[in-house]
């Protein structure tokens, strides 16, 4: 048994862990949406309530990332990992058997503490577990692994909800969460924390005060036309409040530097990370315009039943799922920042021929070469952002680290989201269907652009000379003590 348990710590074994345990997370996020119709019905929901059975879980996620990281740095990147895990498998079982909408959308905010106390842990380990030389090709399977959930989610969720019912959206959660928790217990290793464990408590609830306004004015701007929510409220007075708050904890945070801040500095200094975690919220920014547009435009203009039209569009991540290992090699050999750059002009190339290809008579074979293009640029993108990003991060700070970059891809997201729905309803008050569609694609291919001349800022992004992360990294699989 001994042996079997050394031989199953290699870091490959420990990075399949972490992808199956992950997959709890990707999995539910893209399957949940399928189940909408059926839960309205099984729960005698209305459409604002079944939102929120979906919104909740975003909100609860999103607020939570910078903290959730920050754990993994004072209590053990493994030990928040499990936590997050067991919280969040346990959430599913109870999702799955609520009887109300008011039960449902609990249950999704505990999920999404569970997914926010685990989703930062996972770029962590991956850097303790693996050697600068192949950390872009352990991230590159990372993110063929995700894709390939990503785009399972949907026809899988759909299965599930035909031949099961819609709750057994949560309930597979439990066996996938169950294998995963067993995986990392015997695959990934404790790694030493250095420091005892103290948490910044009013950097942590400023924070989760600005987010949770932030974020709530962006799940509801578009739902209440970008008016009012209630009362006086609106969304800009959202926003402003959130934006105020924000602020607040920037002026907190900079006195609490020398005393274990939420979030230290030298990350946000950090020239690298920084234009990283700006392009990786560019980055959803291009693929939920895509993703928005191009389903639309199927079913809309192509007649399409919704099945058919996700199958089309999942041409895209499922091209990326061969392409992101070989990325990962890539930035291993020549550093990730023209690697960077490639993928993020094959991501805007792509959606710039969808946009010149479609066309009110064009067939479902017209948006291939498009749908083709724009999986390479997801495949190639992916790897180099998070090992240009923690290239000269110190371990001490990965994990405030990697709770800033997911939170900045999540905010890119929503932030995308919104513009890119904003503009498409402008559009349609003018144009024909087609037409409005044709030029709202112009919004994510400027934004692909934009990251591309931002990735340009990136500096001494190569193979050689490891900064502090790696070197430490090298070395932390050697190293026991507080998981």
């Amino acid at each position: 048994m001994s042996t079997l348990r050394t031989r199953m710590r290699s870091p490959w074994w420990a990075l399949f862990a972490i992808c199956w345990a992950q997959s709890v997370v990707l999995l539910d996020t893209t399957a949940v949406n399928v189940a909408v119709p059926e839960i309205t019905s099984g729960l005698d929901a209305n459409l604002t309530q079944v939102l929120w059975v979906i919104n909740a879980y975003l909100l609860s996620f999103a607020v939570l990332l910078v903290t959730g990281g920050r754990l993994g740095d004072l209590y053990g990147a493994r030990k928040v990992f499990l936590t997050g895990l067991l919280i969040f498998t346990l959430a599913s079982a109870v999702c799955g058997l609520a009887e109300t909408p008011g039960e449902a959308i609990a249950a999704r905010v505990l999920q999404g503490i569970g997914g926010a106390l685990l989703t930062p842990q996972a770029m962590v380990i991956i850097n303790q577990m693996f050697p600068v030389e192949r950390r872009g090709a352990a991230l590159g399977v990372w993110g063929s692994f995700a894709g390939i959930v990503a785009a399972a989610g949907p026809t899988f969720g759909g299965f599930l909800v035909a031949s099961l019912g819609w709750r057994w959206i949560f309930w597979i959660n439990l066996p996938i969460g169950a294998v995963g928790a067993v995986l990392m217990l015997l695959c990934v290793a404790r790694v030493t924390g250095d420091k005892r464990p103290r948490l910044d408590m009013a950097g942590a609830a400023l924070l989760t005060v600005a987010m949770f306004l932030l974020v709530y004015a962006l799940l509801e701007g578009e739902s209440k036309n970008w008016g009012t929510v209630w009362g006086p409220v609106t969304v800009p007075v959202l926003i402003a409040a959130g934006l105020l708050v924000l602020a607040l904890f920037a002026f907190v945070e900079r006195r609490r530097q020398e005393r274990e801040p939420l979030v230290p500095f030298a990350v946000l200094r950090n020239r690298n990370f920084t234009v990283m975690a700006t392009v990786v919220g560019v980055l959803p920014c291009g693929l939920g315009g895509m993703m928005l547009l191009t389903p639309m435009y199927l079913q809309e203009v192509q007649h399409l039943s919704a099945f058919r039209a996700g199958l089309l569009v999942a041409v895209a991540p499922l091209v990326s799922v061969f392409i992101a290992p070989y990325s990962g090699r890539l930035t291993d050999r020549f550093g990730g920042k023209y690697v960077m750059v490639t993928g993020l002009l094959f991501f805007a190339g792509g959606i710039a021929l969808l946009a010149a290809l479609i066309r009110a008579d064009s067939g479902q074979a017209a948006l291939l070469p498009g749908l083709l293009c724009v999986g390479v640029g997801m495949g190639v993108a992916f790897a180099p952002a998070a090992v240009v990003a923690f290239r000269d991060i110190d371990p001490a700070m990965a994990g405030a680290a990697s709770g800033l970059f997911n939170t900045t891809r999540l905010c890119g997201s929503l932030l995308g989201s919104a513009a890119v729905g904003a503009l498409l309803q402008v559009q349609l008050a003018r144009q024909d269907t087609t037409t409005a569609i044709r030029l709202t694609y112009l919004l994510p291919v400027a934004l692909m652009l934009l990251g591309a001349a931002v990735t340009l800022a990136v500096r001494g992004a190569t193979p050689d000379a490891p900064g502090p992360a790696e070197s430490a990294a090298g070395a932390a699989p050697a190293r026991s003590g507080r998981s």
